[in-house]
């Protein structure tokens, strides 16, 4: 770990430099040993800007950190030396980012520091949930077992993401798709259709009006429409990248019809996986309730998890918050009354995500049967209204012509 420093001489010269060192204090060491009185001491910032560019394009997914702490955890069992460990890993992956992260942790613990201080380094590529269960299992010696902890979590979360996507994904595409082809049929196909009907002036009923009248505006301005779909879905987006606008989705996620339950699942099922592997781990149970708040990835569940925190900070129990919240089922505050009762709180906990991970797999699985159907109406629809609204007039007025 490198430091730029600022010291003074015996005789009162200023020096500037840069050293190695595992952290702050030894830094300081090294200068006072050096006959050097330290003024400031300040890490030095080793981003390059290839890195910044790797960083954004060669991101590192939750699968290769599936498999880098399932490596790390077999060849610690073999025994074999950390920075030894790293280097095989770090040889073999085809990350150039994820490549960085591990030879800048190499050269951190070979200056003496921790595996999870070097990992804490880049806490946008490692949980401060995994950094703490290291951290736990540094402390105790089952390394080993920790890191396993890590992998399990990290594999579960990613299994359960991925579900949750490849439910999504169908109708997403289905709506996509029959957005793109109605903006081209009514711009394209529909003001030839119904040039007839205009040319015979002939009486029609206010839903072919309509399509008319959409046909009309549509190839004069077109663009304009195309402006203002892609400027509403930029707006949407930026806003939902703000605090206010993640806290408002966040709200409206888990109050949604058919995916609304199965959201509120997902986030019960992540509190009470993260919560029960940092208790096996060793954590404190307010740390690790500090912790879990900020990997749950729901304001709404953020917020409640850290008001559950501070009322077992001064005495309180978890149920008890957790009973009065809308947003946790009473089954789980009932459980948890029963694990705080017996002291066996992480095996309850296992209990909980273990149901509520089963009840995420059916919900995934009946969306996408109850989706379909409902996809094909709208669809249905869609095509429906635009062939009665064109054909028939055209249709009516063929029949009068006989």
């Amino acid at each position: 770990m490198k430091f730029n420093f600022k010291a003074k001489t015996k005789t009162g010269e200023i020096k500037e430099g840069a050293l190695s060192a595992a952290n702050k204090e030894m830094a300081a060491a090294i200068l006072q040993k050096n006959e050097l009185f330290p003024m400031s001491i300040k890490e030095a910032s080793d981003i390059s800007v290839r890195r910044i560019f790797l960083r954004y394009f060669d991101k590192v997914t939750n699968k290769e950190l599936v498999i880098f702490f399932r490596q790390l955890a077999i060849l610690i069992e073999a025994r074999v030396p950390i920075v030894t460990t790293l280097t095989a890993i770090s040889e073999q992956t085809t990350n150039l980012y994820f490549k960085n992260i591990l030879d800048d942790a190499i050269k951190n613990i070979e200056d003496g520091m921790t595996l999870s201080d070097a990992l804490a380094k880049n806490k946008d590529i490692f949980s401060e949930l995994s950094i703490n269960v290291i951290k736990a299992g540094e402390a105790s010696g089952n390394l080993k077992k920790s890191v396993e902890y890590v992998a399990d979590n990290i594999e579960k979360n990613y299994t359960l993401t991925s579900k949750i996507k490849s439910a999504m994904m169908y109708p997403c595409i289905v709506l996509a798709v029959f957005v793109i082809i109605a903006f081209l049929v009514i711009t394209l196909i529909i003001p030839k259709l119904t040039v007839m009907i205009k040319e015979m002036n002939a009486d029609v009923p206010w839903y072919t009006l309509v399509l008319i009248n959409m046909g009309d505006f549509m190839v004069v301005y077109w663009w304009a429409v195309l402006l203002a779909i892609f400027g509403a879905i930029g707006g949407l987006m930026y806003f939902l990248s703000t605090p206010e606008g993640k806290k408002e989705w966040d709200e409206v996620k888990l109050n949604l019809p058919i995916v609304g339950k199965m959201f509120r699942y997902v986030y019960i099922t992540r509190f009470a996986e993260n919560l029960a592997v940092l208790l096996a781990g060793g954590i404190p149970i307010i740390k690790a309730l500090k912790i879990v708040s900020s990997v749950v990835d729901n304001s709404q569940y953020e917020a409640l998890i850290l008001k559950t925190a501070e009322s077992v900070k001064i005495g309180g129990n978890m149920s008890d918050v957790l009973k009065k919240s809308p947003i946790v089922p009473g089954m789980v505050s009932h459980m948890i009354k029963i694990g705080e009762d017996s002291g066996q709180i992480d095996a309850v906990l296992g209990h909980i995500d273990k149901f509520y991970s089963q009840e995420v797999d059916i919900m995934t699985k009946n969306m996408s049967t109850l989706i379909e159907p409902l996809m094909m109406i709208l669809l249905g629809l869609g095509v429906g209204f635009m062939a009665v609204g064109v054909l028939m007039p055209i249709y009516n007025i063929a029949g009068q012509i006989k």
